[in-house]
């Protein structure tokens, strides 16, 4: 019974795992299709979680979608996150430091998600209500700073899902994207030169876990002509020794990871 309890886990799994960003509304048969599950057993699966509220289906009655259920676990997730709470000081202080915007996100596989901010004291564009709770991976200082330290799988991943454009500094050729994630692994941090916004600039770091695995990054972004790239080479080491900070309040001790290899 166990065994088929876990089964049924799986499958239901699966069918939430086949949406993203890109692919917000699936049939039943394109379900079943990237599943690899028969038709009637994905319907079934399907609507158990249309009744927990996982799905909600679209007003043509044609298409699923992840339902608000999900939304609300992410957010209690969030704030019950021991990152969150550890890391805020930090980001408060490393915002002081350099006199800038730092934003703290989580890795979720594919984009980075928001979870703190702090001003840095600046005021203007940069000072607005963030409306946008993701970022992509590829084009963005703490995407590319989280991104760098994943296996090649993750990365193939995220290559796998298209290298959009959305400036003309945009990375967008898979092999680019390995040199640039090569170098960001060799020196421990990684820029965004007008990337992903042509007027913002930005340098992140990366952040682990207890067990090693960088789950976050933390970065001190800013308008490109006050953020030019030599100042950004200066402000990585704070942006760095903040994210080790982080890291250790987590549990990782470095010293320990290096032994384990």
């Amino acid at each position: 019974m166990e065994t088929k309890n876990i089964k049924s886990t799986g499958k239901l799994m699966s069918v939430l795992e086949c949406f993203s960003t890109r692919d917000r509304l699936l049939s039943v048969s394109e379900i079943a299709a990237r599943t690899g599950l028969p038709r009637s057993t994905a319907h079934r699966a399907i609507l158990s979680l249309k009744e927990i509220g996982f799905l909600d289906q679209d007003a043509s009655r044609e298409a699923y979608r992840l339902g608000l259920k999900l939304f609300q676990l992410g957010v209690t997730v969030l704030h019950n996150m021991d990152l969150q709470s550890e890391a805020r000081p930090l980001v408060e202080s490393l915002g002081s430091l350099v006199g800038e915007v730092v934003h703290l996100c989580v890795f979720d596989g594919e984009r980075m998600v928001f979870v703190e901010r702090a001003a840095g004291g600046r005021t203007g564009a940069q000072n607005a209500t963030i409306t946008m709770e993701q970022s992509p991976c590829y084009c963005t200082g703490v995407g590319k700073a989280a991104l760098a330290f994943q296996d090649e799988a993750t990365i193939a991943k995220v290559v796998a899902g298209g290298l959009h454009r959305f400036t003309a500094n945009t990375i967008t050729e898979p092999a680019a994207l390995e040199t640039a994630l090569a170098e960001i692994r060799e020196r421990g941090y990684s820029l965004d030169l007008g990337e992903h916004k042509s007027d913002v600039n930005c340098a992140a770091a990366p952040i682990r876990s207890s067990n090693g695995r960088v789950i976050a990054a933390i970065s001190v972004s800013g308008e490109a002509d006050r953020l030019p790239e030599a100042r950004l080479h200066r402000i990585a080491p704070y942006v760095m020794s903040h994210a080790a900070a982080i890291s250790r309040r987590l549990g990782f001790v470095e010293e320990a990871a290096e032994l384990a290899i």
